[in-house]
């Protein structure tokens, strides 16, 4: 275990001071230096009417059912948010993270309507744009919603990659929040 400092995960967390770090998770995490340690980072609250977090994702948003996204709501969202971003991602996949969905340029509204495209949307682990709902291979896989408030616009067009999404991020987030559902194949 590392000791670090400011630190801050893009792909999830926020590591405050004093955060015990893995080497895993070391080299999957952004330091801070690119602007976010004078930040104060608030807490998004991120829940959807049609699952509850840490509950099963119904299989209408899912590939055994309609495949498109489910409805999900934001509260506390940064006074000064320019824009938001989300990403999808399934973190018991072979494939860690795989992801299913990279949005940004969202409007800071409060919701984000079921089936929709509310901002510019990202090439996926799917290899596609857009929204690809939870499929397993086999098991139970837990689905994360991150929402992350910036204080821009992003320059990126349609059909950019996390990492590029990512990179484009450090320095301008200003409030984060997520929510987990689950499914699985029986």
């Amino acid at each position: 275990m590392f000791l670090l400092a400011g630190v801050l995960t893009i792909s999830g967390c926020i590591k405050n001071d004093q955060t015990e770090v893995s080497a895993d998770e070391q080299s999957e995490t952004f330091y801070a230096g690119n602007g976010d340690e004078n930040m104060d980072i608030q807490i998004i609250k991120v829940f959807s009417s049609e699952f509850e977090s840490n509950s099963a994702i119904p299989r209408k948003y899912t590939c055994d059912g309609e495949n498109i996204n489910p409805p999900l709501e934001f509260a506390n969202i940064p006074e000064e948010t320019e824009s938001l971003v989300l990403i999808m991602d399934d973190p018991d996949s072979p494939m860690n993270p795989f992801t299913h969905w990279i949005i940004w340029n969202i409007e800071p509204v409060a919701k984000i309507e079921e089936d929709s495209i509310p901002g510019i949307e990202g090439i996926n682990n799917f290899r596609k744009i857009g929204y690809g709902g939870p499929c397993p291979s086999s098991g139970t896989h837990r689905y994360y919603f991150r929402v992350y408030a910036l204080d821009r616009q992003l320059e990126l067009k349609t059909g950019a990659g996390r990492k590029e999404l990512e990179s484009e991020m450090i320095g301008h987030i200003i409030g984060e929040g997520e929510l987990m559902g689950k499914y699985g194949k029986s």
